[in-house]
């Protein structure tokens, strides 16, 4: 009954695109693959930070004993501990340290986090510790019932207390949403899901021991846990970024950025990189082409509820588009209607995901979790999917095509218009490295384009000769860089100030 929609035909290619292999995952807790590396090696560097390094067997005695004091204080399975810092050796002893006791950690950067955000997370996840670097100390909301724990301070030589587990907890990390409508919802992420992406293949980016990872991202964002436990999962030595991203980057042979990060470091600097995952905003094919020139480019989506990622696709300059290719391991991909019913192979629809990658929900909210968490009726078994409000559709060959948010989609002088649409035409012009459209009023679209020396009239003329008249911005403004959120991401609130602000002066450009 469910597919009675489709012909026999899509029938089939409904199940053959959409269910990606069932494989076994090596480990069920993610900080055990470290363990196993660490007992093996300990001589290995596990992690780099400006000056400093530490190896596996320091890596983990460190995180032991801190664990031994956090277990002393309480802290097991079910419990949440915040992880209020910023990048150092420091953030991860205190991630493995959590991990151990069989609670889940809470990422936040205290340097650049509002203190409002800080408290509204302290509130809602009510961690008993959060730890924490000494100078930051005074960022963190003081609080009767939180004791703040200053890891940089404690004497972590030896073990204070023997630890027996014998249980884990089922979450592995609480990441809160960028909170960019309000204050941020926090996902709870297994270990499963973890596990799921990060220990398979394409997840793990064929990781080797003598790679080097970078960690570049904001400890906030989901894809930082990529870079780290990819990284020491596999015995690679992790290098945390200093100041400078394009550094770390021309040092690593692994690179997991996003889209607008990695555009802004020089290529041709980073000749070492082997590998290459882009994910978290729409990928310039040209971006991708520039890098897959010399090494492996993955073109990977998800949002934070589905784990990281759930569909990557290994990218070949030859190939006719750009795609996000197919679900992962053990994962699911459905193309449904606003009734949920399945889309006709080819037609756009919205993207629904099932299968490990699904989390446990945003905690202390039921209700969005019920709006956003269904019943997956195509796996059964109690299984969930979730609504990513991505639209997509399958190409004649089993691959993901992205077609931007169902909130891209907005009303223009009474059309439906895509923005992602709009800019993905300028991308296809010859010199457009990036170009983000975005909703000025409901009369006018404005689009950014980047570099500053692009010519408008060869932009007019691919907007022309591909997308119908309502498509078509009403200021196309070209710029050197765009602003970046924290984590790493195109700050699209503040290009639409900009263009509040230049459209009023009547910016205009003159090849």
């Amino acid at each position: 009954m469910l597919l009675n929609t489709l012909s026999p035909e899509e029938r089939e290619l409904f199940t053959q695109f959409g269910f990606a292999p069932t494989i076994k995952t090596p480990y069920s807790q993610i900080h055990h693959a470290f363990e196993d590396y660490a007992q093996k090696h300990p001589h290995k560097i596990a992690v780099t930070h400006l000056h400093r390094s530490i190896t596996y067997g320091e890596l983990h005695q460190k995180a032991e004993a801190l664990a031994s004091q956090l277990t002393q204080k309480g802290i097991g399975p079910g419990d949440n501990v915040g992880l209020f810092l910023e990048r150092s050796i420091e953030m991860i002893i205190g991630l493995m340290a959590i991990l151990k006791t069989g609670a889940a950690y809470i990422p936040q950067d205290a340097r650049i986090t509002p203190h409002r955000q800080l408290n509204h997370i302290i509130n809602l996840a009510q961690p008993r510790i959060v730890l924490t670097l000494e100078y930051l100390r005074h960022n963190i909301p003081s609080s009767s019932s939180l004791e703040i724990i200053s890891i940089d301070q404690m004497d972590l030589s030896h073990l204070t207390y023997k630890r027996e587990v014998k249980k884990y907890g089922e979450n592995c990390f609480i990441l809160f949403t960028s909170g960019t409508t309000g204050m941020p919802n926090g996902v709870k992420v297994t270990h499963k899901n973890v596990c799921n992406l990060l220990l398979n293949q394409p997840g793990n980016l064929g990781t080797k021991e003598s790679d080097v990872v970078s960690q570049i991202l904001n400890i906030s964002f989901d894809m930082a846990a990529w870079e780290i436990f990819t990284a020491l999962s596999y015995g690679a030595t992790l290098l945390i970024r200093g100041k400078s991203i394009e550094e770390a980057v021309t040092r690593s042979s692994v690179v997991i950025s996003t889209p607008s990060i990695l555009s802004s470091i020089d290529e041709k600097k980073c000749q070492k990189v082997r590998v290459v995952a882009v994910a978290g905003e729409p990928c310039p094919r040209i971006l991708a082409d520039k890098w897959s020139h010399f090494c492996t480019f993955y073109n990977s989506c998800g949002p934070t509820e589905v784990t990281i990622v759930n569909t990557m696709k290994e990218y070949n300059p030859f190939d006719s588009k750009l795609t996000i290719g197919k679900p992962t391991p053990n994962n699911t991909i459905y193309i449904l209607n606003e009734d949920l019913k399945p889309c006709k192979i080819g037609e756009v629809g919205e993207i629904w995901a099932g299968g490990d990658c699904v989390t446990n929900g945003y905690l202390k909210n039921s209700e969005l979790t019920s709006d956003r968490y269904r019943p997956d009726p195509f796996l059964g078994n109690d299984s969930k999917m979730f609504r990513t409000r991505d639209l997509g559709r399958w190409t004649p060959d089993g691959e993901l095509e992205h077609y931007g948010r169902t909130d891209d989609q907005v009303k223009i002088k009474g059309f439906r218009v895509e923005l992602d649409s709009i800019s993905r035409t300028l991308e296809s012009t010859r010199s457009c490295r990036q170009a983000v459209t975005l909703k000025l009023d409901s009369e006018n679209l404005v689009s950014f384009v980047r570099p500053s020396s692009l010519c408008l009239y060869d932009l007019d003329k691919a907007l022309k000769k591909n997308l119908p008249y309502f498509y078509h911005p009403s200021h196309i403004i070209p710029v050197d860089n765009f602003p970046f959120t924290d984590r790493g991401k195109i700050d699209k609130r503040k290009l639409i100030i900009e263009a509040v602000q230049l459209t009023k002066k009547k910016a205009s450009k003159v090849c």
